[in-house]
């Protein structure tokens, strides 16, 4: 990472969460991060908000160094026509920001179909969030800890962000069952995913649909 824009607790965190086969990597996002856009990314995006920007450049200068680790050096990561970015042949990823952090998550297509990530900054979820995100069932897996709902916000935008790209089809929260203890995932749609999750300086979830 260049400028000094990394955390390397953070990093140990989220480097539990990889594998040899997964690469996971961080940023934190500094100013000047959006002139690293290339044009066709630049006019990919939908907000022209300076900050939402400078967000996306960051996540695009991690993602490429792990890119060229699996040999694609120079691709781009324009962003789909349903907000998901287009990785090259072979590839398949995720990308996720906060106000403060942009993490990646890349893995060749022979080992995972698909992969989702999500960061949240390590904060209580707000209370009149949790009857729209968790079921009840998983209101009692979670109890009265808004952290850990904030963690459930998180696994479920992370499974969304893996299915989109295969099913194409857009989820609501009630249509994401998350077991947070048992580290899975299904959806309305007939997936099974994997999870991982941590709570570091920030959250991150991480779901996993296997080749």
């Amino acid at each position: 990472m260049t400028g000094g824009a990394f955390d390397p607790s953070f990093q140990r965190d989220i480097d539990a969460l990889a594998t040899p086969v997964l690469l996971i990597g961080h940023r934190i996002i500094a100013l000047g991060d959006e002139n690293a856009l290339r044009d066709e990314e630049a006019s990919s995006l939908s907000s022209r908000a300076p900050d939402a920007r400078r967000a996306s450049g960051a996540a695009r200068i991690v993602a490429r160094e792990m890119l060229a680790r699996l040999g694609h050096p120079q691709a781009p990561v324009v962003k789909g026509n349903g907000g998901e970015p287009i990785w090259p042949d072979g590839v398949v990823g995720s990308l996720a920001h906060d106000d403060k952090v942009a993490i990646a998550a890349v893995a060749l297509q022979r080992d995972f179909a698909s992969i989702g990530i999500d960061v949240e900054a390590a904060r209580a979820l707000p209370s009149d969030m949790l009857e729209l995100v968790a079921a009840p069932h998983e209101r009692r897996m979670i109890g009265d800890d808004l952290l850990k709902a904030r963690l459930l916000f998180a696994a479920k935008e992370a499974v969304y962000k893996a299915v989109y790209p295969l099913d194409r089809v857009f989820l609501e929260f009630g249509d994401i069952d998350v077991d947070l203890a048992g580290g899975m995932a299904t959806t309305r749609t007939g997936r099974s995913l994997a999870l991982r999750t941590c709570i570091s300086s920030h959250i991150v979830a991480l779901a996993l649909i296997h080749a």
